[in-house]
């Protein structure tokens, strides 16, 4: 399969980053940072390249509903997956720009497939 699209992931824990990257690099090109700041400053200097942005909602340094908010900012049109382990929907995506779509932690492989599938065809 051609690596065609373009992937951002965003999370401060190595593991995650890792086991994501390992996986969806077998079928896209993935770029990783590891903090929110990072994160922003790869999709600025990505922006035209990156088709998708999947990222943590906790994150040491931004919060994550802001991260979302700058990078719909910037490109409305670009699909954001907003990954969390806090169990319930965080309530500052209700006042936020909200992202696309939302996994919650842990979540299966399949599950990361379909979201993705929705926006990258």
């Amino acid at each position: 399969m051609a690596k065609k699209h373009r992937i951002l992931i965003i999370d401060d824990n190595m593991d995650t980053v890792v086991g994501l990257k390992t996986y969806l690099g077998k079928k896209y090109h993935v770029l990783t940072a590891y903090n929110g700041r990072d994160g922003i400053r790869a999709f600025d200097k990505n922006e035209n390249r990156i088709h998708l942005v999947i990222t943590d909602l906790v994150l040491p340094d931004i919060i994550g509903s802001y991260l979302v908010s700058v990078i719909k900012k910037k490109a409305p049109e670009k699909p954001v997956i907003a990954m969390t382990g806090w169990g319930h929907h965080p309530e500052e995506l209700e006042t936020n720009p909200k992202a696309d779509s939302l996994l919650e932690k842990p979540f299966e492989m399949d599950e990361l497939d379909q979201a993705i599938g929705k926006f990258l065809s």
